[in-house]
């Protein structure tokens, strides 16, 4: 398995709660294609650097996750299909992404959303 991370930026005009269940889905859809999810957390709400859909702002979240190679393709059909999203994007982690992602989870700590071992 490989690790990969995940930013996608949902719509503003989300409330807090509809964006947190878009990204329990995608978490589950990750889980569904024979992945974990390791760590998850909320940028919030940010100005994009140019409008999207019309939307100077919107809802960002980072997750970095374990998953098969063949799973990445069918989880970013799902991005694409869900008019939620306005922008993703997934990268694979090598050795040192995934030691610089360790230390930076340490040293901001308490903002994130949820840590699996």
């Amino acid at each position: 398995m490989n690790s990969y991370e995940t930013v996608f930026i949902l719509t503003p005009v989300l409330s807090e709660e509809q964006a947190k269940e878009a990204v329990q889905k995608f978490e589950e859809q990750i889980g569904s294609l024979g992945g974990k999810v390791q760590h998850s957390e909320s940028w919030g709400l940010k100005k994009l650097a140019y409008p999207i859909q019309k939307k100077s702002t919107g809802f960002y979240f980072l997750t970095q996750f374990q998953s098969p190679g063949e799973a990445i393709a069918e989880l970013e059909v799902a991005f694409k299909r869900d008019e939620r999203v306005m922008r993703f994007l997934t990268v694979r982690m090598d050795a040192d992404h995934i030691k610089y992602a360790e230390s930076r989870r340490k040293r901001l700590g308490a903002k994130s959303v949820k840590t699996e071992a």
